[in-house]
């Protein structure tokens, strides 16, 4: 999370949670129950996006806009004022398309600037149109206000998002319309909220980005990210997936050879999950393909179909995708290249010794950098948060390459380096003269029928392949199966059967168990008496993306138990062991 996301969960939750009712018994009464407050941000350009070209001035209009276009060769682009959009594109299909990608701005929850694809197709004569769908910018809070038996009254958050509230019970004292709200595990952090008797309705200003956040009574039907489905439900009724134009073969459990019994228990523990604080495993979709077809397919709290997710890490196995296709495309770099040599454009390297010029792109596609970076210490210099937070250096690609060495790159010790995977784009970005979005588009998304998808970019406007990217969990899927069937996609190459021969096999370890090969995570998991193999594309939250080759099996989880690591961890040690794998007959 970024300081403005982080600063707002740090003074909401340690605000938002009303404690024990000191008096004020009728008020404390009427506080008892669900609020909900959901608040959507943006962005205000999207629609129809009219590029015309009919005079030599090209004008493009979108949401109330009329600006200029630039047009030199086959290259199309704008800027709206204010930095409201852009738009970079290319001629192709002899005129009659224009593709490209719509970058958003920053907004309030989404801290960085998105790349979404856009092809305009034309109609009239010289005039293209299409259609701009950016990722939006919402935040959803939901309070729940509950008595004890004491008479005390406690209270909790879900924020489908970014999981505020994973601390558990807060508290307030109550006096009048008043009330106090403070946090048991920061007692000086306070905040001030007012209860509208007449509106009953709550308010709480969030002085971090001087806005009142309102709170309105919520029932079981009204409040889509509290609950795990709506309305509640008893047990889960299975239905097989539908078929769609998106590269996905279908079918059902049992013709996929799998035991129905396992998947529908672990599909009722899920829709039945009580409120458990911290504890709740707020998983948002589940996905299972087998034997190539997609058989399971299920959402929960709000999610759906067409919701794009965020990858948080599991994303940065898509930096060693395109790493793959890119060794495949170009024979002037290979994995013994000096990552140093491949970014001309820096001179006068911070720290630059015998060690960092030595760092191979081999180190980076293993975690084995020797790079002064491990984002699991908050004081290293090459901890993700730190370079995404710090202003000074907005190219992190530099700022990556500056970061001093901490120790001889190479070996088979891994240390999880956010900035390593995303200089492997840069590595991308500069062998093949493309921007990340448009290689993205052309060499992986578009081969995959890959479309409603949003790429994260670096403060440069350049891709960030550390991860993040949002796409629906249909999509994200693929990328499992992809793998599964040795780089093949509906019988079409997308990258050689030796590279994920190699990325699977063990490149370096974390530890016993836990190994690595290119961005790939590689699990030992126990099922039963026997201990499967597992490739992994994981993330923080409960993001996963598993192949079991042994099952011909392809595992997808979308959640939001966002730096909640002991909860969504066991998404894949306990529920893949204990309902996934038993289903298949292991």
């Amino acid at each position: 999370m970024r300081p403005l996301i982080r600063t707002l969960a740090a003074l909401i939750l340690s605000a938002l949670l009303l404690t024990p009712a000191l008096g004020a018994d009728a008020t404390a009464q009427k506080l008892v129950g669900l609020w909900g407050s959901e608040n959507d941000y943006g962005p205000a350009v999207r629609g129809t996006l009219t590029l015309d070209g009919r005079q030599t001035d090209w004008r493009a209009s979108i949401a109330g806009f009329d600006v200029a276009v630039k047009h030199m060769g086959d290259a199309v682009n704008f800027t709206l004022p204010g930095n409201q959009g852009e738009f970079r594109g290319t001629l192709q299909a002899g005129g009659k398309e224009i593709r490209g990608e719509w970058i958003q701005p920053p907004g309030f929850t989404n801290n960085n600037p998105y790349a979404t694809p856009l092809t305009l197709t034309r109609g009239a004569e010289q005039v293209w149109q299409g259609d701009v769908s950016p990722l939006d910018d919402r935040l959803s809070l939901y309070v729940l206000i509950s008595k004890q038996p004491d008479g005390t009254l406690s209270a909790a958050i879900r924020n489908p998002e970014f999981n505020f509230g994973r601390r558990g019970a807060y508290a307030v004292s109550v006096d009048g319309s008043h009330a106090t709200l403070t946090s048991p595990r920061n007692f000086p952090d306070k905040m001030q909220a007012e209860y509208d008797a007449g509106a009953d309705s709550l308010s709480i200003h969030v002085a971090a980005i001087d806005t009142t956040l309102n709170f309105t009574r919520r029932d079981r039907d009204h409040a889509l990210g509290f609950y795990p489905v709506t309305p509640a439900q008893a047990a889960f009724s299975y239905r097989p997936p539908v078929a769609e134009d998106d590269g996905w073969a279908t079918g059902n459990l049992k013709d996929a050879g799998l035991d129905p019994k396992p998947i529908q228990a672990l599909l009722d523990s899920l829709v039945t999950a009580a409120y458990a604080g911290s504890h709740t495993p707020y998983i948002h979709s589940l996905l299972l393909a087998r034997h190539g077809k997609l058989v399971l397919e299920q959402y929960f709290y709000g999610y759906d179909q067409g919701s794009a997710h965020s990858t948080r890490s599991a994303g940065k196995t898509f930096a060693g995708v395109l790493l793959g296709i890119a060794l495949g495309q170009n024979t002037t770099f290979s994995l013994q290249t000096p990552v140093v040599s491949l970014f001309p454009e820096y001179k006068d390297l911070a720290n630059l010794d015998a060690r960092k010029r030595a760092m191979t792109v081999r180190d980076l596609a293993t975690m084995t950098s020797g790079l002064d970076c491990d984002d699991n210490d908050d004081g290293n210099p090459g901890n993700e948060d730190n370079m995404q937070q710090q202003t000074k250096q907005p190219d992190w690609y530099r700022y990556t390459l500056d970061v001093p060495m901490a120790r001889d790159p190479g070996g088979d010790k891994a240390i999880y380096c956010s900035a390593g995977v995303n200089l492997l784009g840069g590595i991308v970005r500069n062998v093949t003269g493309t921007e990340l979005p448009e290689f993205f588009e052309q060499f992986y998304a578009r081969p995959l029928d890959i479309r409603g998808y949003h790429m994260n970019l670096m403060p440069t406007g350049s891709g960030y392949m550390g991860g993040g990217i949002m796409m629906t969990a249909r999509d994200q899927l693929k990328l499992g199966q992809l793998y599964l069937d040795g780089g093949l996609w509906d019988g079409k190459r997308v990258v050689s059967a030796d590279w994920v021969k190699a990325s699977w096999d063990v490149q370096s370890v974390f530890e016993p168990g836990h190994s690595y090969g290119y961005t790939w995570h590689i699990i030992d998991l126990k099922s039963g008496t026997k201990t499967y193999r597992l490739y992994e594309a994981g993330g923080n939250g409960g993001q996963f993306i598993i192949a079991i080759p042994e099952l011909d099996m392809v595992v997808g989880i979308t959640a939001g138990n966002y730096g909640d690591f002991p909860v969504w961890y066991k998404f894949m040690t306990d529920l893949i062991p204990k309902y996934v794998i038993p289903a298949a007959g292991g």
